[in-house]
Formats: structure tokens, C-alpha cells, sequence
């Protein structure tokens, strides 16, 4: 019997994984990766006290998340299953310039834990698309992305 052919998704899926393994990305480094930005996140002084206020004390949870997300948006593995937008809109503490600091930020882990200029750029380019998104839900049309 013949294996039944692949749905177009799969074969998606299969093309994005690969690419993003020619770029070095892989479950260990989006570990490293979020594991070294939230130990800044932490560290800092305007984000810090925003994600302790959000997270409390337990962050292993919010790790695994976050893993989970970036697996599912670098490499398609459909892991993560969160709404992001109603997450956000709860945090009242947010203000928008808050976004650049974080993007800086996350661009900075980047530049030190990235294995590939490529995969600095691959992951830069969807979390500016992300930040715009979420702003634009909460800052500009609050409510247009409440089921996202």
C-alpha cells in the first residue's frame, strides 16, 4: 500500500522547515532563543516590571508558550494555539513605545545568539510583523482583531 500523497499544507510545512534548518533554526535554538531574551526581559528596566506585573513569579509557563509560538511562527510546527491580541489588550500597563523597546531588544538577542545572519533577519522580519499587529489591535482599532 502506498503512503497517501502529501496535502499541499504538509508540503508547505515540510518546504518552511527546511529553509529554516539551512538557517540553523531549529527547537534548540528557538530555546536559546527565548531563554536568553526573557532573562533580559527580566533584567530590564522599563520591560522588566511590565512582564513581572503580567507573569508574577512563575515564568516556566510563559517560556514554554513562547517556545511553542516561535516554533509555530519559524518553523510552522503548529504548536502554539494562543490568541496573542486578547492576551495584549488585557495589559494596561502597555504603551505603544514600549514595542520598540522590546523589538530592540529582541533584535539584540538576536544579533548575539542567532546562528545565521539569516535566521537574525528570518525572525526580525516576522517580530516587527507582529508588534505592528498587536499594536494596531491595541492602540490603533481596539477590538477589529479580539478572535486572532
Amino acid at each position: 500500500m502506498n503512503a497517501p500523497d502529501k496535502t499541499p499544507a504538509q508540503l508547505h510545512r515540510e518546504q518552511v522547515q527546511r529553509e529554516a534548518l539551512k538557517m540553523g533554526i531549529d527547537e534548540a535554538y528557538i530555546s536559546v532563543l527565548v531563554d536568553t531574551f526573557y532573562d533580559r526581559i527580566r533584567d530590564h528596566d522599563v520591560l522588566g516590571p511590565i512582564f513581572a506585573d503580567a507573569i508574577g513569579n512563575d515564568w516556566e509557563p510563559h517560556l514554554q508558550k513562547m517556545k511553542h509560538f516561535w516554533s509555530s511562527v519559524a518553523r510552522n510546527t503548529g504548536q502554539y494555539s494562543g490568541k496573542p491580541v486578547p492576551a495584549h489588550q488585557k495589559l494596561t500597563h502597555v504603551q505603544q513605545r514600549h514595542f520598540a523597546v522590546w523589538l530592540d531588544l529582541f533584535a539584540q538577542t538576536l544579533a548575539d545568539t542567532a546562528p545565521t545572519p539569516q535566521a537574525a533577519d528570518y525572525f526580525m522580519e516576522r517580530a516587527q510583523r507582529i508588534a505592528r499587529s498587536l499594536q494596531m489591535a491595541m492602540f490603533d482599532r481596539p477590538g477589529v482583531f479580539a478572535d486572532y
